[in-house]
Parts: C-alpha cells; structure tokens; sequence
C-alpha cells in the first residue's frame, strides 16, 4: 500500500470504525486460526456501508468497466461497488462452481494447489478491471484472479480487499504484481499457523 493512501487512511475517521467492526475469533475453524470475522461488520450498517463507500471514492471515474469477486466473501463487496460505479460483476469460483464453460488458473497452498474459476465471455479484452475480495493473505487467491483476466486482454485496475493481513509469508509463485488497496491492516502474531 503506498505511503498516501496510508496517510489518507489515517486521516479518515471511517477506517477505526471499519476496523473495530470486524472481530477476530480465535481458533476457529480449527486450533492455530485466527479468523477474521466480517458477519459482525456487515450487521453494523453504518460500518458496511462506509466500507463500500470508502472502495466507491477510490474507483469511481476510472472508467472500470468490471468488478471480479473472488469467492465467496468477494460477492458480498463486490456487487454493491460494480452498482455503484456502473460496471458489470463476475464471479470468480473455486472449481466445479459455475455452470458453462470455464477458463481456470491453479494457485498454491500451503500444502497444495487450488484453482480458481471464471465464465469464458463474462469479460472482454481491453476491458478495465478491479479485482476485490474480503481479505489479502498470501496473495494466492488475488494472484490466480488476475493471471484469469489478464489472459484474456483485461487490464486490472487494481486489487482491493477490506482487510490486509501483515506478516504472513508470501508464496513466490503468489506475489501480487500489483498495487493492492486494502481499507484495515492487521499485524499477525506469527505463532498462528494459519490465517483466514
């Protein structure tokens, strides 16, 4: 994230509000995870709705013309942004998801690789793109969403995600070769294996 955006955080008085609404619960959904709970942000309306208007400002002009949603928690921020700004949403799915022909690209894991899914013809080439989902990690799932679009001409935008998870290590092959806009950072006690 760029030193002015940090400042412009900074500055907002939003972005505690945003923060103190999305509780972290401990072990869950099994020893060593600390989850990033966003139900509790979307039950306060004031703090979800600032969150979407905080991604409206940021991309609202720049003639983005597709807002991808990577499943599932990237549907809930997705839609209401794409409205908003008048561009088209696309799903991004893990596999097996979407009925029709797919195009995929495979990401790792920890212990593995996934992929993830998106309707061939849902985008066009030349076409500009935002990418968004609730949480940036290891850059697995953002990684794989972009090398999806850019495959078939789109030019991202950008990557944008509530929450910005720091120091985690970052798979090589997971490297996010974009700017990521994130609204909250959270520092990460490294002795949790796994974060979601």
């Amino acid at each position: 994230m760029a030193s002015q955006d940090e400042q412009q955080q900074e500055q907002d008085p939003r972005i505690p509000k945003i923060s103190s609404a999305i509780r972290v619960i401990p072990n869950f959904p099994k020893p060593g995870i600390m989850f990033q709970d966003i139900t509790t942000l979307l039950l306060n309306t004031k703090a979800f709705s600032d969150t979407i208007d905080l991604f409206v400002e940021r991309y609202k002009g720049q003639n983005i013309s597709v807002v991808a949603g990577i499943e599932a928690r990237g549907f809930i921020f997705g839609p209401p942004i794409a409205l908003a700004i008048g561009a088209k949403f696309v799903p991004i799915r893990k596999p097996n998801k979407l009925p029709g022909e797919v195009i995929s690209e495979e990401y790792s894991l920890e212990y593995g690789k996934d992929k993830m899914e998106m309707h061939v013809g849902a985008v066009q080439a030349g076409e500009r793109a935002l990418i968004i989902d609730d949480l940036v990690a290891t850059g697995g799932t953002l990684s794989a969403a972009i090398r999806l679009l850019e495959r078939v001409g789109v030019h991202i935008v950008e990557c944008a995600c509530v929450i910005e998870l720091s120091g985690l290590k970052v798979c090589g092959a997971n490297l996010i070769p974009l700017a990521a806009f994130s609204i909250t950072v959270r520092e990460i006690n490294l002795s949790f294996k796994h974060i979601f």
